[in-house]
């Protein structure tokens, strides 16, 4: 335990000297920079940041404070003059965001010196005196696997150009380069960070391909390469164990901009920045290997790079077998002939190749299950297939329906015009078989069905495969159900073994190896039953699917729609992993990377390493030891059940106050989210209609909540459950339960990191609000006990005591952007007021611009 609070102190130690310090000292640099009035910016910033602070400490209001502010400190006090220097404020202070990016992450590797050694090697070893734990691992390492899914969720602001700033500027933080420093920060305050339009989803797949190009690309190869060399040593054959996903430009649920044509371009644009990877590496290969014997192959392998990278007309398909071939020719000459001379370099070329293959990562295709059944009802009022089916199939029941299926492959004749979702899901089925024979079939082979109710929705889906050019023999498609609402998660399993037993489904999933894909959705359970209650239902949900999938002799791999923030699934992701138990299906890991979370845990190589090294580490660890999960014990499911329903009650009673939305819409930048132009998917769906939270999108949901600083999704609900334990006399129960359970204890520590990250304090003053004032306080009583009770549980005196440097970066980019919180509620407060519209544009665009500060500040707030 010393040893620990003594590493604890160190890291605490590097992270004042290396971060906070190195901050402030480049931070001053800014002062010096030739922008606009940038002098008086910086000058009167740290004076109007103490504004805010004393401000808020005294519960003022934020037009109180900003009023106070530029009566003392400026001379010019016109609406117009006001808003012209809260602007220059927010754009100083998004760099300053920027720049504690830079700056922390220069210093990760010494802020990370991982004590968590490999575990993959550490179990080969333990292996060579016990042969039944070895031949687990190598059972385990034939099975296991990574899926790391990047997303278009709108929580990624930074464009292209600006993210190659801070990859430059943290390079030169790293070796403290002044100078470049310098430069940099001029070149950033000139670059802007915002598009004036919204992107398309093929302007979000090439914004977040920087990441595929410039990260993943490198850091998956070398773990990769890591992986190798310990399976090597000990004997073992090479195991591909990472994948890659993406979903830009394949997920069409809710979001009307996504067409065919976008996901065939993707799958282009995906095929030719990887060829352009290739090509760049097999150049530095090309100069170091001048030796005889190797020319013809090093010609081909140039000339096939060269054309696949950069000539538009080149006739696509699947060639990285024959790279492979003639890769493998190269290095057995340099072996055989040059004493293995730069073979290092060709191996590691051709692990990229096995690794990435002609495809990059992986387009899954997405559309929500009523869509879907829209295009099964469109295609049975047509040719031949209208005489297969009754008039009344959409009202028979579940069973019924599936009786009716014929599972026939069809040349369909499609009379009557279809509208836009319908062509489009039609266009999108035939166009995947071409995607596959371009780029190969782990070019597009998942189809997600979201909103999945019932069994008949993925198995009607499998006939529409089979009208629309494809034949059963060959239908390499995975169907993939994302089960999201409580409601849904409960009836998961009983969903599954009906697949399972279907004759048709069950020869299927035979002819794909008996794998079975299940994604499970966090964000819309927690907007669904609050955080308690969805983190449990997953839980369960997961345990039932492993039950009837081991039933029926099927591997299963969960799909984890995770988040950024813990309230969708974010946080310490790698302990959940690791305290699954043998009870929960946990050899293929699968998760979303989304938002901030893409730019704070895999925005380089350094991160991206280390983060994909713990949840490898978590998989062989829990893969290895599969220990019994006590939360399936009597004592302790029935104390998890009983606190999950109480804190369900509590959020469902707080969601149907009739107060809720319109607290929302009127104190929170809900509204007009829509006006801000980082994403293609609209904020709720059925965009033209009335606001309606069952309509509103889970991520405007948690950001509207986080922009409040209140992250209600967050911790709502754990109070009042661990409370009502206390009274009942059950607390030494759930001590004991938060001390044994690894899964419980996270979910305590995610939910403590998301109170972190709130601040009553900024809405302190709507207490005095003759409408809002007693639902604000219904808010903070909860969050008063919440945080009460869960000190109590964890036995410490501050949140987040385990864990001091996050902690410690939390506070410094809060304090960072309490000035933009403020700003927006000052803007928002202004906009109730009799405006003209020139005026309502301008706090409009003022409380909209202080969004993408809040949020990069935060990494996982949204």
């Amino acid at each position: 335990m010393m040893q620990k609070q003594r590493a604890k102190g160190q890291r605490e130690s590097v992270f004042n000297n290396e971060v906070v310090s190195r901050f402030e000292l480049y931070n001053s640099l800014f002062l010096t920079l030739p922008f606009y009035k940038i002098k008086d910016t910086g000058t009167l910033l740290p004076l109007f940041i103490k504004y805010c602070e004393d401000g808020v400490n005294n519960h003022e209001t934020p037009a109180e404070i900003i009023n106070a502010f530029f009566k003392k400190y400026t001379q010019n006090n016109g609406a117009k003059d006001v808003i012209d220097l809260l602007f220059r404020f927010i754009q100083y202070i998004e760099r300053q965001v920027v720049l504690f990016d830079a700056v922390e992450d220069a210093s990760f590797n010494k802020l990370n010196a991982s004590d968590e050694h490999n575990a993959l090697l550490a179990y080969l070893k333990k292996g060579i005196d016990d042969s039944s734990l070895n031949q687990k691992i190598e059972k385990l390492i034939e099975e296991f696997s990574l899926r790391l899914v990047l997303t278009a969720h709108p929580t990624q602001f930074y464009p292209g150009s600006v993210l190659s700033i801070i990859t430059d500027l943290t390079a030169a933080i790293k070796i403290n380069d002044i100078t470049s420093i310098h430069l940099l920060l001029q070149q950033l305050g000139k670059t802007p960070f915002f598009n004036k339009k919204s992107p398309t989803p093929v302007d979000e797949a090439l914004s977040l391909a920087w990441y595929l190009e410039n990260v993943f690309y490198f850091a998956a190869a070398n773990i990769q390469s890591e992986i190798d060399k310990s399976l090597n040593d000990y004997n073992l054959e090479s195991k591909k164990i990472i994948e890659l996903g993406f979903w830009p430009g394949g997920d069409r649920d809710g979001n009307p901009n996504v067409h065919t044509e976008s996901t065939v371009q993707v799958s282009k644009m995906l095929r030719q920045i990887l060829f352009r990877c290739y090509y760049r590496d097999f150049r530095n290969l090309k100069r170091r290997i001048t030796f005889r014997g190797v020319d013809e192959p090093i010609s081909v392998v140039h000339d096939v790079l060269y054309k696949n990278a950069f000539d538009p007309n080149i006739e696509m398909e699947n060639i990285s077998d024959f790279l492979i071939e003639h890769l493998n020719k190269i290095k057995n000459t340099l072996i055989d002939s040059h004493d293995g001379l730069f073979a290092d370099i060709v191996s590691d070329l051709i692990r990229k190749v096995e690794l990435y293959g002609s495809h990059f990562a992986s387009l899954d295709i997405r559309q929500d299950s009523r869509v879907l059944r829209d295009v099964h009802s469109y295609c049975r009022q047509s040719k031949p297939i209208n005489s297969m089916f009754p008039e009344n199939y959409d009202s028979l029941s579940e069973e019924e329906k599936i009786k009716a299926l014929t599972f026939k492959s069809a040349r369909v004749t499609y009379s009557d015009k279809a509208d836009s979702l319908v062509q489009d899901t039609l266009q999108t089925i035939t166009e995947v078989k071409q995607i596959q024979q371009s780029n190969g079939e782990l070019a597009c082979h998942r189809f997600i069905i979201s909103n999945c109710q019932q069994a008949s929705d993925i198995l009607q889906l499998m006939e529409l495969f089979l009208w629309n050019g494809w034949e059963e023999d060959n239908l390499s498609i995975d169907f993939v159900p994302l089960f999201e609402t409580v409601h849904d998660l409960a009836d998961a399993a009983a969903i599954m073994e009906t697949l399972y037993a279907h004759p048709v489904y069950k020869k299927h999933l035979q002819k794909r190896g008996n794998k079975q894909d299940i994604m499970l959705g966090f964000s819309d359970s927690t907007k669904d039953g609050g955080y308690l209650m969805a983190n449990w239902s997953i839980f369960n949900a997961k345990v039932a699917l492993t039950e009837t999938a081991n039933k029926h002799n099927i591997q299963l791999a969960f799909f984890d729609g995770r988040g950024g923030p813990p309230s969708r699934g974010g946080g310490k992701t790698h302990r959940f992993y690791a305290s699954m138990g043998k009870e929960i299906a946990n050899k293929n890991i699968q998760l979303t990377i989304q938002g901030q979370t893409i730019s704070s845990q895999y925005g380089s190589i350094d991160s991206a390493e280390f983060n994909i090294e713990q949840l490898i580490n978590a998989g062989i660890s829990a893969g290895v030891k599969e220990r019994h999960n006590i939360l399936l014990d009597p004592v302790h499911k029935n104390l998890l059940d009983i606190m999950a329903q109480e804190s369900y009650e509590s959020f469902v009673a707080l969601r149907k106050h009739p107060l809720f939305l319109s607290y929302l819409e009127k104190f929170s930048p809900l509204t007009l989210l829509s006006k801000i132009t980082i994403s293609s998917r609209p904020v709720k769906r059925n965009a033209g209609g009335a606001l309606k939270l069952e309509d509103l999108r889970a991520i405007s949901f948690v950001t509207a909540w986080s922009q409040l600083k209140q992250n209600i999704p967050g911790f709502y609900g754990m109070g009042t459950a661990l409370k009502s334990q206390e009274q009942a006399g059950n607390w030494d129960k759930v001590v004991k339960t938060y001390q044994e359970s690894g899964y419980f204890k996270t979910i305590i520590d995610n939910c403590m990191m998301s109170m972190s990250k709130s601040d009553f304090a900024v809405t302190a003053h709507f207490i005095n609000d003759k409408e809002y004032g007693a639902f604000w306080k219904i808010l903070f009583d909860e969050f008063t006990l919440s945080k009460e009770m869960l000190l109590k549980l964890a036995g410490h005196e501050t949140l987040m005591e385990n864990y001091p440097v996050e902690k410690r970066s939390i506070a410094v980019r809060e304090k960072i952007v309490l000035p933009l919180v403020l700003i927006q509620h000052y803007a928002l407060e202004q906009l109730q007021n009799e405006l003209t519209e020139e005026e309502k544009q301008a706090y409009e665009k003022l409380a909209i611009r202080t969004v993408y500060g809040i949020v990069n500040a935060g990494r996982n707030l949204a």
